[in-house]
């Protein structure tokens, strides 16, 4: 039973992570359709700025918070100088410029840093917080900072008038437009939120993953899955599918190892964890697309 409970409190430290990346990916599908493929890779990015910072004799806090700032005006420029031109250009022209920032973020970040896995520190106490062996003190930290990070975001869309706005111009352009809504400047700032919010996941899981270029490609998928299982047209269903597939994927693997130890039969182990991930991308989108929380859009043509 302490295993069980050991790996259900790990697995929502990694859905902390997974929620963050799949509320962004969700904040970009939901202003423009479109599923931003580079959002690992400009996390990835954002977390060697950090990493580069305190190198540089920078606090960790205040690396932190200047690479949270640095990806939210990266974001910015993204959509107002590569995306913005390409509104009303053709889907498949979209993915292939997303796929194009991927590999340039990949590859500007292994040209700057190299390839070679560095270790990222952890702001967290070593012995602090372990809650009797159960969860690490980091694992506290990641959740507890997301929670704070995702309670922030909730209030400034729900209560704040430009959050509003944004969240006007997401929903529906022509009407937003029609009561004085800036929509372009909203889809701005949501590509500039999206990737600090991005930054602050590729940050948390930088200490556990090890930090290198690749690091944020499984990650990535895992969010996918969290935003297919929650809906992706619905951010805080994504938050929670985040957390559901972070606890999932643990599961499973732990069951897995349980079975093979009872019938010396393997079936699954930690190494094909992220098999779970494509399984829920493929069970939703055969079954439910619209996810456990989103909402189906029915369009006349």
């Amino acid at each position: 039973m302490e295993q069980l409970i050991q790996q259900v409190a790990s697995g929502l430290a990694n859905g902390a992570i997974y929620a963050c990346v799949a509320l962004a990916l969700v904040m970009i599908f939901v202003s423009t359709s479109h599923i931003n493929f580079a959002q690992g890779e400009m996390a990835m990015f954002s977390t060697y700025l950090s990493w580069q910072l305190i190198q540089w004799g920078v606090g960790y806090w205040p690396a932190f918070v200047i690479a949270v700032l640095v990806s939210f005006v990266g974001g910015v420029l993204i959509e107002r100088t590569i995306l913005r031109p390409l509104h009303t250009a053709p889907i498949l022209s979209v993915v292939v410029v997303f796929i194009g920032l991927l590999a340039v973020f990949n590859s500007v970040a292994g040209t700057i840093w190299s390839y070679l896995i560095k270790e990222y520190p952890s702001p967290f106490p070593k012995e602090a917080l372990d809650l009797a062996g159960l969860i690490g003190a980091h694992q506290v930290g990641v959740v507890i900072v997301t929670l704070v990070v995702l309670s922030a975001l909730y209030v400034f869309f729900r209560y704040t008038p430009l959050g509003l706005a944004m969240r006007a111009a997401a929903q529906n352009p022509v009407s937003a437009r029609l009561a004085g809504v800036r929509v372009d400047s909203m889809l701005a700032l949501g590509w500039g939120l999206a990737a600090a919010v991005g930054a602050v996941a590729g940050m948390m899981v930088a200490h556990i993953v090890y930090l290198e270029p690749n690091m944020m490609g499984g990650i990535l998928l895992y969010a996918f899955a969290g935003a297919l299982l929650g809906g992706i047209t619905n951010p805080g269903g994504a938050v929670l599918g985040g957390f559901m597939v972070g606890v999932l994927e643990n599961l499973v693997a732990f069951f897995g190892n349980v079975i093979e130890k009872q019938t010396g039969v393997y079936i699954i182990g930690n190494g094909e964890k992220l098999t779970v991930a494509l399984i829920i991308v493929i069970c939703v989108l055969t079954l439910k697309p619209s996810g456990l929380f989103g909402r189906v859009v029915v369009t006349r043509v």
